[in-house]
């Protein structure tokens, strides 16, 4: 159930200051809740008859189990003091670390033992005695338990965001002077700029130049902000960075073991070490702040809870969209609110109608279809809603025209004078299932047309990141001379050993050429890469990241290490984030050149969820 809640902004200013209006306004917030709750409390007292997933009746009684909210709505709903936490009860000024759990009984006995002294209440325990929180009417409702994690806007946004990014660059001030600090800024804002492209992943041409900063973006920057400022910053400032990027990927999984648990403490805890430096360098005299300590409840969320699954307040106010913003712009501006309304009732009743034709098979479902291949171009990446299946590479539905059609000609057409030997030789290890190094002239010949694609659809198994109800998810690779009138080459990552777990099984590619070919009544769907080799034989201590190097057979970097692969040897698109280096992006550089001319690359883990599953 979804409810609005509508409150009078049009207040004398007069009134603003009032505490006297402003404790009446917090008293209309908790009643108005009860009261649009009320209708469910005989399910919380009364058992009814329910038929549980097992397929058994059962005696059910309700409760009331979550309420997701940022922290200044939790103040107001939890009835504490700016400052304090809503789930335990560390002094406002110690909130460096997790203490004793508040309850409903707790809250109790302080009321009864200091009513009336709303001071020591105030300063002592946090606790607002003007409000009664809306749970006091229900019964085995504790709304200290009922909060709920919130990894959006007051993990992300809140913390990484509002805080360590605004910490940085006061750092960056502190230990360079301001006019430096801010030619360093603009140095990262056009790192931040030149970021290859990749499916789903939002650009900053602008850097972070933004008027107003959305939750969206906030993500976006927390996937390549960590790269752009390796050369800048010391290294325990970059270990608390890449600490807190753990943390967030990590709570987000759709699955977390007890593995997964002690990486989540062990990144809390690398997190609250590291983060001194900022204390170190003078830019933070504390760390007591609500947002932040939010993070030490976690683990114990978890263990109580299950998986949050990426549980925030941006799930309920996804609605608003639909509800209100949607229905505004569908209407004239005049008198407004009315139609807004009127284009609700409308859209309510044609769902239903639709509902009630699928039911009688008048209609089809409204699914998305799991092949892919055929679609356009602007969908680079979404949720499929087909049922679960194993991770595949498809090639687009239609073939490009423009290309030649025999091997030879195509070899020549491309200027991969390579193409031919290495398609012969691959079609060999293909018909023997074995790698062998023979003469040329031993490996089959290719006669059959060969049909070219500018793309190839991944379709995998993501349920953190967006994706379908079952936890489908698909992307498009792309490997075109022209998209929007500049080249684009997209990196993926393949398979060389299954044995071996994250990246140190896969390796990093960039698709030259999308084509396929037949051979005994046979097709093989082919890409033909530039291999990457990886740089060391671990993530670079900084920032945790793997770096790679685009690979080549000879000392002067003129013959690139080529392969032609079947598209089932690829997993998925890959983001491949430059190491800058230590001087200056020169103001030409524009995104599409990226790849093209740095010489290393950090194989980028925070690219998605699933990314920092598999190469985590």
């Amino acid at each position: 159930m979804c409810v609005l809640l509508f409150c009078p902004s049009s207040t004398d200013r007069k009134h603003d200051k009032d505490n006297n209006f402003r404790v009446f306004k917090k008293k209309l917030y908790h009643q108005s809740i009860t009261a649009i709750l009320n209708s469910l409390k005989p399910a919380m007292t009364q058992p009814v008859v329910r038929r549980c997933p097992d397929g058994h009746f059962r005696h059910i009684i309700y409760e009331l189990a979550a309420f997701i909210a940022d922290y200044p709505e939790q103040v107001l709903l939890a009835g504490i003091v700016q400052g304090w936490c809503g789930r335990c009860d560390a002094p406002f000024d110690e909130l460096e670390t997790a203490s004793t759990r508040r309850t409903r009984e707790l809250d109790t006995i302080l009321l009864e033992e200091y009513g009336g002294d709303g001071r020591t209440l105030w300063d002592n325990f946090g606790i607002d005695d003007d409000v009664t929180p809306f749970t006091a009417y229900f019964p085995r409702a504790d709304i200290h338990e009922m909060l709920s994690a919130d990894l959006l806007h007051q993990v992300i946004k809140g913390c990484f965001k509002d805080m360590l990014i605004d910490w940085v660059f006061e750092y960056l001030i502190i230990s360079k002077g301001e006019s430096q600090a801010n030619i360093i800024m603009d140095d990262i804002d056009r790192r931040l700029a030149v970021v290859p492209a990749f499916p789903g992943l939002r650009r900053f041409p602008h850097g972070r130049r933004f008027k107003q900063w959305t939750g969206d973006d906030s993500k976006a920057l927390m996937k390549i902000f960590l790269p752009a400022v390796v050369e800048y910053l010391p290294q325990d400032m970059l270990k608390c960075l890449s600490s807190f990027l753990d943390f967030c990927y990590l709570v987000r999984r759709s699955d977390i073991d007890e593995m997964s648990l002690n990486a989540i403490r062990t990144s809390i805890e690398s997190f609250q070490h590291y983060r001194n430096v900022f204390r170190t360098h003078g830019v933070r005299e504390h760390f007591s702040l609500p947002r932040m300590h939010s993070i030490v409840h976690y683990p114990q969320l978890i263990t109580d809870f299950g998986v949050p699954n990426g549980l925030c307040s941006s799930i309920t106010e996804s609605r608003h969209i639909s509800a209100v913003k949607k229905p505004w712009r569908r209407s004239n501006r005049y008198n407004a609110l009315s139609q807004m309304l009127l284009t609700n009732q409308w859209n309510d009743k044609l769902s239903a109608l639709r509902a009630k034709l699928v039911h009688l098979h008048l209609l089809p479902p409204l699914h998305v279809s799991s092949d892919l291949t055929g679609t356009s171009v602007d969908e680079d990446f979404g949720p499929i809603d087909s049922g679960r299946a194993i991770a595949k590479v498809e090639l687009a539905r239609t073939r490009e025209r423009a290309y030649p059609r025999s091997l030879q000609a195509l070899s020549a057409y491309t200027n991969n004078h390579q193409l031919e030997e290495l398609t012969r030789r691959f079609l060999h290890t293909q018909l023997h299932n074995r790698e062998s190094d023979i003469e040329l002239d031993d490996c089959p010949h290719i006669t059959s047309k060969i049909n070219v694609y500018h793309s190839a659809v991944a379709v995998f198994y993501a349920p953190s990141d967006i994706s379908g109800i079952r936890g489908m998810k698909h992307e498009r690779i792309r490997s075109s001379p022209s998209f929007f009138g500049v080249e684009r080459r997209d990196c993926v990552l393949a398979t060389v050993n299954e044995k071996k777990a994250g990246f140190r099984g896969l390796s990093a590619a960039r698709v030259l050429l999308f084509f396929s070919f037949r051979h005994a009544g046979t097709t093989y769907p082919c890409a033909l890469v530039h291999w990457y080799n990886t740089y060391g034989q671990h993530p670079d201590s900084n920032t945790g990241l793997w770096i790679v190097k685009p690979g080549y057979l000879d000392q002067r970097k003129c013959e690139p290490f080529l392969a032609v692969l079947h598209l089932d040897t690829l997993v998925r698109a890959v983001l491949l984030l430059p190491v800058y280096g230590p001087h200056p992006i020169p103001h030409k550089l524009k995104y599409y050149d990226s790849l093209n001319l740095f010489t290393a690359f950090y194989v980028n883990k925070y690219a998605d969820h699933h990314a920092n599953e598999i190469l985590f």
